[in-house]
């Protein structure tokens, strides 16, 4: 059974922003995806009322702000780096929940940051980080949700967003 996804859902203000960075840089032929910031990238496929449940717990709480503070490469493309100790702090809560069943990914931390480019040549890459890093100026956005997706094969099946109070 096809795993679940747990993605940060932002302002619309923000999200907008991310997506126009995204369909700028990364590769058109394998950008089936909006921009998005990931918390959990496979939670158990056969667990999803166990998912809901724990989603809904975690975003039990005031929305979490966030600052996108920088760029950040990933080899072959690059990211935005996001700050949000109260993020971290829901991320956290789920985990806690799937202690034992998260996959190595998923269980060796969270480094939240939003991939706007992927896929492409080193060179590529590198100067993608320089003209971002030049670009970007810090910005501070709110969080509203998490969204929980269904893994299918490429593009997510959307199943439920939860907000934050």
């Amino acid at each position: 059974m096809n795993p679940f996804i747990v993605a940060a859902e932002v302002d619309e203000p923000t999200q907008d922003a991310l997506d126009r960075l995204r369909r700028r840089h990364f590769p058109p032929e394998r950008n089936r995806l909006a921009a998005h910031l990931t918390l959990f990238h496979a939670l158990p496929g056969d667990a999803l009322g166990d998912v809901l449940d724990a989603v809904r717990r975690a975003c039990a709480r005031p929305a979490p702000t966030a600052e996108v503070t920088g760029v950040r490469s990933l080899g072959r493309g690059a990211a935005l780096v996001v700050a949000s100790p109260g993020l971290v702090a829901a991320r956290a809560a789920v985990a806690t929940d799937f202690a034992g069943r998260l996959t190595r990914q998923d269980g060796h931390g969270f480094s939240p940051h939003v991939t706007v480019q992927n896929f492409v040549d080193p060179a590529t890459a590198r100067a993608t980080v320089e003209r971002l890093s030049a670009e970007i100026t810090p910005w501070e956005f709110t969080v509203t949700g998490l969204a929980v997706h269904r893994y299918a094969g490429g593009p997510w099946d959307h199943v439920e967003t939860v907000p934050f109070e």
